[in-house]
């Protein structure tokens, strides 16, 4: 606990869902399972297979590992509170999960930007690509993105751990997420609320420009191209990944960019579900179906 935190509480209910608990527990256990399945198969697919050792596959086989851990820090949590009368989870277990959570999503949402980088200039520079996108960089790219979550990270439960919390200790929530718990906080909140929007305002903004900015470039390229089957082509290597861009950001803004409110608070638990259960789940189907030479190799492996 930082000092001059005089907090009381040492432990949160996360209030959850209170309706249909035991077809929820079915519906989202077998969610996470498809998840883990998934995103595993994809990373082993990706490892086990020469013909995908490419930088585009490189970084998805971490984008399959960022929502494995992703999912982890949020779902076997939400799976034994809807099997428990209370969901009772401890100040420091709820600190923990919140640092993890941010440190996963922050990172995969600047992946997201890098791996938009990657498509621009697999299309628009395809003859200087391997040499352009090096094994060396592409690392560095990544363990960027790990730093720059890392950081995120740690300034928001840093600042978190400066406030009290004297009760109440309901948090309408399933997982620990900053609004919920600023809402039950006997401090001020006011810096962290500076803090959330300074931060998370510039990785989304500084992301989704680069992501438009690459996209910018890569659709004058295709426009360029004169035949149509070379422009279905050259975008049918980019539209999963556009289409895991909107899903992500989609959701986030949603969830962090509305007002601080009670009837906010009830809309972004529902958010919350897509953002932090559903989609990691639908990325390993979203790319094996939409790219052809992942569907080849999937169906020589079986």
């Amino acid at each position: 606990m930082a000092g001059g935190n005089h907090s009381s509480v040492t432990e949160f209910v996360l209030l959850g869902f209170t309706d249909l608990q035991e077809l929820l527990f079915v519906i989202f256990l077998l969610i996470y399972v498809t998840t883990l399945v998934g995103n595993l198969g994809m990373i082993v697919l990706v490892k086990t297979n020469s013909q995908l050792h490419t930088p585009m596959y490189f970084f998805l086989s971490h984008l399959s590992f960022l929502d494995i851990c992703y999912s982890s820090s949020i779902t076997p949590k939400l799976l034994l509170g809807l099997l428990a009368e209370r969901n009772i989870i401890s100040f420091s277990g709820c600190i923990t999960q919140f640092f993890f959570f941010a440190v996963f999503g922050t990172t995969e949402a600047v992946l997201l930007a890098v791996m938009a980088y990657d498509r621009y200039v697999a299309i628009c520079e395809p003859l200087h690509y391997l040499a352009a996108m090096s094994h060396g960089l592409c690392v560095q790219l990544v363990v960027g993105s790990y730093a720059a979550g890392s950081l995120n990270a740690f300034v928001h439960t840093s600042a978190l751990l400066r406030l009290s919390f004297c009760g109440p200790n309901l948090i309408n929530h399933f997982y620990c997420e900053i609004p919920p718990l600023l809402l039950i906080s006997c401090s001020d909140t006011w810096l962290n609320k500076m803090v959330m929007a300074a931060c998370i305002g510039f990785i989304i903004t500084t992301s989704v420009l680069a992501i438009v900015a690459s996209y910018s470039c890569i659709l004058q390229t295709i426009w360029s191209i004169r035949s149509v089957e070379g422009r279905h082509k050259a975008w049918s290597t980019c539209t999963s990944h556009f289409m895991a861009v909107a899903l992500f950001y989609g959701s986030a803004a949603f969830l962090y960019f509305q007002p601080f409110s009670r009837h906010a608070e009830d809309q972004g638990k529902t958010a919350s579900i897509f953002y932090t259960v559903v989609t990691p789940m639908l990325n390993p189907f979203i790319y094996s179906l939409r790219n052809k030479e992942l569907r080849s190799t999937l169906r020589r492996a079986t």
